[in-house]
């Protein structure tokens, strides 16, 4: 029985120079800042990655190239979510042989899938993939989930993860809980960052979680606490990743928050902010106002860890 993915799994932003090309040094710096900064695996071409809007060939020169930096340091997860069941598996394919350790799919979007097609979508992908699946809950952008009752018409299948939830709803959470302990060498983890420490007191697995790429060792933190049921503890990093929540409303679109985090990226010397088209940067405005959150940010999280590390008497 393989062992369950548990922990921080940042969905890794795709640093860029223009719009078919990666900042490739930004990408070596931004792998090493995330496995210094002790997550558990990496997770690459989510939404986060904003792995939908980038060619094929740069997904694949993406998948490679983040493949040979880890090393095998950590495991490396691929989103192979497409609106083409062939690409889908293409990419699949592609990420194993590159030496990935699993693929992820939301939904097919576009045309939305009703939960028959789905479990149909997901047994078509499981007999020809190379690499164990798991499942992706998106439904702001994918349009459907994989509901409950689907995931539990799937678990004598072998060959899934477990599923990465980000509907933002515990209801739904707490649905998909008991039917994912059924099997434990699957994961369930959440995506939203506020309901991180919550979903691991609930017995979830960790957290897919954007901010991580900017400060991993905050969610780590956060993540060892809820673990460790240390309540004070959870409080004072929860306030820090809820302040984090400010920084993804810079940029005032949908697309902002990911403007907002590429433009955090950059302004801490990590990778470049450039975004996938159409979308384009901050102004030098916001740009700034990114900068001193950035640095209160930093300011508060030095002074929270040194507390933790603080002797008690």
């Amino acid at each position: 029985m393989k062992q369950r993915i548990q922990g921080i799994i940042p969905p890794m932003v795709t640093p860029l120079r223009s719009p078919d090309v990666l900042d490739v040094e930004g990408l070596e710096r931004l792998v090493e800042h995330l496995i210094s900064g002790g997550v558990h695996a990496l997770f690459i071409l989510g939404t986060t990655g904003e792995g939908p809007a980038l060619s094929h060939r740069l997904r694949r020169e993406l998948i490679d190239r983040t493949c040979r930096l880890v090393r095998g340091r950590l495991p490396v997860l691929v989103g192979i979510t497409d609106t083409s069941l062939i690409e889908a598996l293409e990419i699949g394919k592609h990420a194993a042989d590159a030496g990935a350790f699993g693929a992820v799919t939301a939904c097919p979007y576009y045309f939305r899938a009703d939960q028959s097609e789905l479990l149909t979508y997901v047994e078509r992908l499981l007999e020809q993939l190379p690499l164990p699946l798991m499942l992706y809950n998106i439904p702001y952008l994918a349009r459907a989930s994989f509901e409950p009752q689907t995931v539990e018409r799937l678990l004598d299948r072998p060959g899934i993860l477990g599923v990465k939830d980000t509907t933002a709803d515990l209801a739904q959470f707490d649905q998909l809980l008991p039917i994912i302990r059924r099997r434990p060498d699957w994961s369930l983890l959440v995506g939203p960052e506020h309901y991180l420490a919550e979903s691991v007191a609930r017995g979830g697995d960790g957290g897919v979680n954007g901010g991580a790429n900017l400060v991993p060792r905050l969610f780590v933190e956060l993540f060892n606490a809820a673990r460790a049921n240390d309540a004070s503890r959870v409080d004072a990093l929860q306030k820090l990743v809820v302040k984090l929540g400010a920084l993804y409303r810079i940029g005032g679109t949908e697309s902002g928050k990911f403007k907002g985090l590429k433009c955090a990226m950059s302004v801490s010397g990590i990778c470049d902010d450039l975004m996938t088209e159409p979308f384009g940067r901050l102004g030098d405005a916001k740009r700034e106002e990114v900068r001193r959150f950035v640095e209160s940010l930093r300011s508060e999280i030095a002074l929270s860890v040194a507390d933790a590390e603080r002797p008690r008497t």
